[in-house]
């Protein structure tokens, strides 16, 4: 059941997201069976990152909120909100998906 993670960062915390990006990706990789994709946020300008979206694949919303708590951008208080909601994919990988089509590697 896939949930969407949106993070947005506290204005000024770039440093804090630099110096804490390493351990997000080790920690994403180490639960990587469980995302549908991700990425930062850009500015218009594509300058800097100024948040996250995460694709999640775990049957809960207590799952997805328990996943962003651990990751370590949580642990820092880098963000100044985190929304945790249920998707439904209706398109993918630019195609539209039949309904119902659970997305699994």
């Amino acid at each position: 059941m896939p949930y969407m993670i949106l993070t947005y960062d506290k204005p000024g915390h770039e440093h804090v997201r630099d110096a804490t990006r390493g351990k997000h990706l080790e920690y994403l990789e180490a639960n990587v069976e469980k995302l549908i994709g991700g990425g930062g946020l850009l500015t218009d300008a594509a300058d800097s990152v100024i948040g996250g979206l995460i694709l999640l694949d775990v049957d809960t919303a207590e799952e997805a909120q328990a996943f962003i708590a651990d990751d370590p951008f949580t642990a820092t208080g880098m963000f100044e909100r985190v929304e945790v909601v249920r998707w439904r994919p209706s398109f993918f990988e630019f195609r539209r998906l039949a309904p119902g089509t659970v997305l699994k590697p």
